[in-house]
């Protein structure tokens, strides 16, 4: 491991900083200013969450049809020109005034944050490796929860010394003045793929490189798609009510904050060891492992009573994200090959977008409804032990269609 880390530290130190930087458009991130922002614009809970539920949405549109980008545009201008855009909407967030400002800010965080910048580090990791895409994958992924560990803190500090505006234009800071130079020299140097065997691109199923198109006649897309929506979904809900869960348990968020240093533990973790998994015995052997976790998570959040009880299911649901984040940046490409991976991944990551997008509307109405959100994860919980062994099937079907070979590669 330490051979790879030195050979390939200039290409996994674009991904993780793409993943890590990506924080800024992120929901946990955004959603530190949401208290202020509501108040500097006159907002309710339910104006602002139907702001960013549009915003959301169309970035996972515009994504949809631009994200192919990473197909045609070589990396080392295409990554630089997003943060720059980044940057622009951390500006529009800092001295922007008025809700239509306000959305177009929003609308970019998204679209260049959790939408770009992770879908350029995951189809670079795809395309760069093929024999160690599993670790490499789950390196590029330890990003997200070294962002999640670390900027919190530092964030509410900055807003309480310079206010919610000057949060942004530090973080506008950070992406043109740190970010932006970082990923030009990073990608100064052009990257083959290693562990290849010679090829330059790798195919997927029939030893073909599967185009947009192919993908969605095939069956298997479709089959995925439920487990496409349900981690983000699930993911973003959970926090994006953690203090309804808080004022339903009787418990002190102060205390619910001890679960997310386990969260961010568990999650790397969990990364590392899928992504020596996939190498070892094929991506596709994950897949019914991935919800299981989460599954009993969702259970646990409808019975616990104790606050470790929701530490407890803080490190089950990183099991589910850290293994995601490895499974779909090995499986993908594995599944479709590399000419095309920048298509076929912007239609899987402007699913899960949505995903973030639809999920606190819709537990916000069923609270509304009188169902609190401890009540429905039992409902969520159950959805994911379903689909858990249905998985089966579709592994049982990949591997009549390969042959029974589900291992490393292709042959």
């Amino acid at each position: 491991m330490i051979g790879f880390l030195r050979g390939n530290a200039r290409w996994l130190g674009t991904g993780l900083l793409l993943a890590f930087a990506s924080a800024f458009g992120q929901t946990w991130f955004i959603s530190l200013f949401a208290g202020e922002i509501k108040l500097a614009y006159g907002l309710s809970d339910g104006q602002w969450g139907a702001i960013y539920t549009v915003a959301t949405l169309a970035s996972a549109t515009l994504l949809l049809w631009r994200g192919s980008l990473a197909d045609t545009v070589p990396l080392s201008r295409l990554a630089p020109a997003v943060a720059l855009l980044f940057a622009m909407a951390t500006a529009l967030m800092a001295f922007g005034q008025g809700v239509v400002v306000l959305v177009c800010a929003v609308f970019l965080l998204r679209f260049t944050g959790q939408g770009m910048f992770s879908h350029i580090a995951v189809t670079a990791m795809g395309r760069w490796f093929v024999a160690t895409r599993g670790r490499a994958v789950s390196i590029m992924g330890l990003g997200y929860p070294l962002a999640e560990a670390l900027l919190p803190l530092p964030t509410v500090l900055l807003i309480g010394w310079l206010g919610w505006r000057g949060g942004w234009m530090v973080a506008g800071a950070i992406l043109l003045l740190v970010v932006t130079p970082a990923l030009l020299a990073l990608l100064a140097q052009d990257r083959t793929p290693q562990g290849s065997a010679g090829h330059v691109g790798a195919p997927g199923l029939g030893a073909v490189h599967w185009r947009r198109p192919d993908v969605l006649r095939h069956w298997l897309f479709p089959a995925l798609v439920p487990m496409l929506l349900t981690p983000g979904f699930i993911g973003t809900v959970i926090f994006f009510h953690q203090v309804h869960v808080a004022e339903v348990k009787g418990w002190a968020l102060a205390d619910m904050a001890a679960g997310y240093p386990i969260y961010a533990a568990v999650s790397i973790l969990s990364a590392l060891a899928a992504g020596w998994a996939a190498d070892r015995f094929g991506p596709a052997r994950l897949l019914p492992v991935l919800l299981a976790p989460m599954g009993v998570a969702m259970l646990l959040l409808g019975g616990v009573t104790s606050v470790w009880g929701w530490v407890a299911l803080l490190g089950l649901l990183a099991v589910t994200q850290g293994i995601q984040n490895a499974f779909w940046g090995a499986f993908l490409p594995w599944v479709y090959g590399t000419d095309h991976l920048g298509s076929v991944r912007a239609l899987t990551v402007a699913i899960m977008v949505v995903s973030t997008a639809i999920g606190p509307g819709l537990t916000g109405l069923a609270i509304d409804l009188g169902v609190s959100f401890p009540e429905q994860g039992i409902a969520l919980g159950l959805w994911c032990l379903v689909l858990a062994p249905a998985s089966l099937l579709i592994l049982r079907r990949l591997k009549a269609e390969t042959d029974g070979r589900l291992g490393p590669a292709l042959t």
